[in-house]
């Protein structure tokens, strides 16, 4: 290769390096999809059980891109797909732990930057639990979940979010059985979001 073309071919490298830079701080984060890991404390409440619960629910969660979004004031609102898997360590109550599958919409509002939002989604799901026959407490294994959340979240860097908010969580069998108490349960969560 000859010195022309040597430096032809690193000026080349050079410029595509600048323009997938220039391109990727052009990108906002509901251009790009995300996967999060949050993790809480809910505390039960309502009169659905006589026990008291409290819940450790960690979230493994996958949120598309943008499949709507509109101008909204100084900002953006942006709809995009969530899917969870949700596993819950029942650190006060008969059982132990519940594992299941979620899926809500995510709603957020994006400030024009786009460095940080305001979200908020409900959703639902099933998974399974190990269900103890203990009075009050849940009837059998098998169990729907419904939840609602809502919080803030905000760019740590050009790859990621740290987010932090407040949860509400219900499971119950849905009446498949007779013994169908359901647990309530609120409190908060953190977490922290890579978008690719």
């Amino acid at each position: 290769m000859t010195p022309l073309c040597l430096r032809a071919v690193a000026l080349t490298l050079i410029l595509a390096g600048v323009s997938a830079r220039v391109a990727h701080a052009q990108t906002r984060p509901w251009e790009q999809s995300a996967v999060s890991l949050e993790s809480g404390l809910l505390w039960g409440t309502g009169k659905g059980t006589p026990l008291s619960y409290r819940l450790i629910p960690t979230q493994l969660s996958w949120r598309s891109r943008e499949i709507f979004g509109r101008p909204l004031g100084e900002g953006r609102v942006v709809l995009r797909h969530r899917f969870t898997l949700l596993g819950t360590l029942v650190q006060q109550g008969p059982e132990s732990h519940y594992l299941a599958l979620a899926a809500s919409p995510s709603i957020e509002w994006w400030n024009k930057a786009g460095t940080w939002n305001l979200y908020g989604g409900a959703g639902g799901g099933f998974g399974g639990l190990d269900s103890q026959g203990v009075k009050g407490a849940q009837g059998q294994d098998f169990t729907l979940n419904w939840f609602a959340r809502g919080g803030v979240e905000h760019t740590a860097g050009p790859h990621s979010h740290w987010s932090a908010g407040v949860m509400f969580q219900h499971m119950s069998n849905g009446g498949q059985t007779k013994v169908n108490p359901g647990i309530d349960a609120v409190g908060f969560n953190a977490g922290w979001t890579w978008k690719f």
